[in-house]
């Protein structure tokens, strides 16, 4: 019908009802089809010429909507003023605390206006030029006070800004300011005010502005009501904004000092203007100007005083004594260094900011100092620590970014759960912006896309920040090992003990290896970026560990793969049997010791289009002569029988024999290619679990045994022809396919080389009871020979002997 309609609008009406009049000769079904479509088509086409002035919208024609806009009455929305002040006060905000950061905010955005006007006018400021923040308590009257020196308000700002819900007086100052004016304000909503009754039950303002010379007082306790009348005391203020706050009884923490302090630094520490707080402090004073009254009325008294009284005076007088006394305390002593130009700011300044920050007492290891331009502009500094939090990698996947969000330095989110991803947690700092799209509450951004802008741009300057360190590390190796060769002995030696130092790279890896691992594990578009910072020991690295362009430069002309093993420590794999003919031709190999290292690596898949091989599975390929390979052919033809013969043995162990309920699972016996002093080796399938990820996966608190069975995989055991057991098992298995003595070894060989390999072996009784037989065979002792008990001397024969000994014991008493 929608294709019908569109071609009716473009063919004319003659070409149309022939089209009709084809389905009406065709069929019956179309000529009723082709009835009502010409209706249909008809009655819009008629209504088209009718209004074909306009456009027809949800039924509406412009006539209509003309009409519609003469007779119609407007209103007003109307609101529940309790409830909506309900709503902001008990639902818009997660935390109390956030009162005093938005008391604050309007308190410096009074300032900063302020500022602005004293710019203009010089004589604006007048006798007041200090532009600061004070607050200060009450534990008596249980009130909480801040006081500004800003730009104040009179009687008609206090009705409207405070009076009107979610009126911004910053807004509209924004909107009247001239062009090209620099003020740095914070407040766009106009409803942090009364984020105040969090913890007030009333709220008093008193104000003063230069526009009026009378001071004003607002009261309100959120009752859907307020007070305006004028300040009986006159100009107390001069200029600016006093804020009392009756609290409520559970918000009488607030009346403390050090609570003060910590919430006022926690969210404003980076205010441009000075923020006090009043603090109580004792100090030691002169005892004799305390008590100068106090000598008056004693000789008034006392008129007649002994030598020795007057004596114990002085000595008391002269005794120090202490008096209270409440001094200014400035909190935001910190000053946003992000803010200026990195070539203003020393190493010291960032050292100290970097400190205050991160509450640590070492300073940072490394640090980006940066300024973001684009979609989303904002200044930031991000340090990478020298010292692993304790609890690092502790509860992992609860992790949120600790770098710290400001809005107008006006602190947001000291954790943010998509600043940073989880592996780069460690990572401190500041991130500032003037235009982020906060939600009313200012507690988090509203728009999902710009904080992925933000988190991609940061993790892009962390990894370059990385990657430099890195760099400088691997320079300052290659340019010690040049030194080396030219200096002489006693520069060598010079040289030695530098080289022992740790790079600042080095350092970093100590700490944070397992971070930057679980990055690459986790982190799909950065992964590559990650590869090209991970460091790997190795069989020719020794105590260093290297990257893998290093593996790479050392790699043979012919080798294709870049090999690797796992195992519990480095030693261990070392003697691995797996590892024995890729010494033999002088291939390195990684040797992964981290539990993270090969998930790692199998993520990875490849680097610079070489694949990963572990030389623990069945797959792994080495270069081969044609000799080699013919060679080869003819052995495995020649030890058939034994490979058939093993795999039928072991087949019975494992599915019905002592190693049934062991999850083990053969696949095949064969020849190998990589062993050249062991007799035997065990590998896995392709796919499967090496050994040291099925230890990882068992150990897991919350394991899934018949998973881990599964992703095992089916073992192959390859045996080594050239050496003398397998050769003598041949030819006992030529002999007679049913030698108990072939069987034993058979299983015994198997069972140890799942334990050289790495595997464990659910029940080791059964390997321990055919040790116990081969020991007895070596020792010429009969394995089947039933046990007999020890024999034991009778009772009479102990109790003769212990008297012979009393007599014997007698007879030296008398003696002595």
């Amino acid at each position: 019908w929608l294709k019908a309609e569109a071609l009716s609008s473009q063919l004319p009406d003659f070409a149309w009802t022939s089209f009709l009049g084809v389905g009406m000769w065709s069929s019956g079904r179309w000529l009723l089809f082709g009835f009502v479509a010409a209706n249909l088509l008809g009655a819009v086409q008629g209504e088209a010429e009718v209004d074909s002035d306009g456009k027809v919208v949800d039924g509406f024609s412009e006539s209509d909507r003309a009409k519609m806009a003469e007779g119609s009455e407007k209103h007003e929305f109307q609101a529940e003023v309790n409830r909506l002040m309900d709503i902001i006060i008990n639902s818009l905000y997660t935390d109390k605390q956030v009162f005093l950061r938005e008391l604050i905010s309007n308190a410096a955005d009074a300032l900063e206006k302020a500022r602005f006007h004293s710019v203009q006018d010089e004589s604006y400021l007048g006798d007041h030029k200090d532009l600061e923040v004070k607050i200060e308590h009450d534990p008596e009257g249980k009130t909480l006070t801040l006081t500004d020196t800003g730009v104040g308000m009179s009687k008609a700002d206090l009705i409207n800004n405070l009076g009107t819900v979610a009126k911004s007086g910053t807004t509209n100052f924004l909107e009247a300011m001239a062009e090209g004016g620099d003020a740095n304000l914070i407040g766009q909503f106009g409803v942090g005010f009364y984020s105040a009754f969090l913890v007030a039950d009333k709220v008093s303002v008193t104000s003063k502005c230069n526009d009026d010379p009378v001071q004003h007082v607002w009261e309100s306790s959120a009752d859907a009501s307020f007070t305006v009348v004028e300040d009986p005391r006159g100009n107390t203020l001069g200029r600016g904004t006093r804020v009392t706050l009756h609290l409520k009884e559970d918000a009488h923490d607030y009346l403390s000092e050090s609570k003060l302090r910590e919430v006022a630094q926690k969210y404003s520490q980076f205010i441009q203007f000075p923020i006090y707080v009043k603090i109580k402090k004792e100090v030691e004073a002169d005892a004799e100007e305390e008590d100068d009254d106090e000598e008056e009325d004693e000789e008034e008294k006392d008129d007649v005083e002994t030598k020795e009284e007057e004596e114990k005076e002085d000595e008391e007088k002269k005794a120090p004594t202490k008096k209270t006394v409440y001094e200014w305390h400035q909190v935001n002593t910190q000053k946003a260094i992000w803010l200026r130009a990195k070539e203003d700011v020393t190493e010291e300044e960032y050292n100290e900011f970097y400190k205050s920050i991160s509450k640590d007492y070492l300073d940072p290891l490394a640090y980006t100092h940066f300024n973001a331009e684009g979609e989303i502009e904002f200044k930031s500094i991000l340090y990478l620590p020298k010292k692993a939090p304790f609890d690092m990698m502790d509860n992992y996947w609860n992790k949120k970014s600790e770098v710290k969000l400001f809005v107008r330095r006006v602190l947001v989110a000291e954790k943010f759960d998509e600043l940073l991803p989880r592996y780069l947690s460690f990572v401190r700092g500041v991130v500032d912006s003037d235009d982020l799209p906060l939600n009313v509450s200012r507690e988090q951004l509203q728009q999902n896309k710009i904080l992925k802008v933000i988190s991609k741009k940061l993790v892009r300057k962390v990894l370059e920040l990385m990657k430099k360190l890195a760099k400088e590390g691997e320079s300052g190796e290659d340019e010690d090992e040049e030194d080396e060769e030219k200096k002489d002995e006693e520069a060598e030696e010079k040289k030695d003990k530098k080289t022992d130092e740790e790079t600042t790279w080095e350092k970093f890896w100590k700490e944070f290896s397992k971070n930057l691992k679980m990055g690459c594990y986790e982190d799909d578009s950065n992964r590559s970026k990650l590869s090209k910072l991970l460091r790997f020991s190795s069989t020719k690295s020794g105590d260093k560990q290297i990257n893998l362009d290093t593996y790479l430069d050392r790699m043979q002309e012919s080798q294709e793969s870049i090999y690797f093993m796992s195992g519990e420590s480095i030693d261990t794999m070392l003697k691995a049997p797996a590892l024995q003919m890729f010494k033999k031709k002088d291939i390195e190999v990684l040797l992964l010791h981290d539990h993270l290292d090969e998930p790692c690596i199998q993520k990875l898949a490849d680097y610079e289009g070489k694949k990963f091989v572990s030389i623990q599975k069945a797959d792994v390929k080495l270069d081969e002569t044609e000799e080699e390979k013919k060679r080869f052919t003819k052995v495995k033809d020649m030890f058939k029988p034994l490979t058939d013969w093993w795999k039928e043995k072991l087949t019975d162990l494992t599915e019905k024999g002592a190693m049934k309920d062991a999850g083990v699972k053969l696949e095949k016996v064969e020849i190998s290619k990589r062993l050249t002093e062991s007799p035997v080796l065990v590998v896995t399938s392709q796919f499967g679990y090496s050994a040291q990820q099925e230890k990882v996966m068992k150990a897991q608190s919350f394991q899934n045994k018949d998973q881990v069975s599964t992703m095992s995989g089916r073992k192959t055991l390859e045996i080594n022809p050239n050496h003398a057991v397998i050769a003598d098992m041949l030819s006992k298995v030529k002999a007679d396919k049913d030698d108990p003595t072939a069987i034993d070894t058979a299983q015994v060989l198997f069972q140890t080389a799942l334990i050289e390999s790495g595997y464990e072996i659910a029940d080791p009784s059964a390997l321990v009871n055919r040790v116990y037989r081969l020991m007895s065979k070596e020792l010429g002792v009969d394995p089947d020979a039933p046990l007999k008990e020890v024999e034991v001397p009778e009772e009479e024969e102990e109790e003769a002997d212990e008297e012979e000994k009393d007599d014997g014991d007698g007879d030296k008493k008398e003696e002595l």
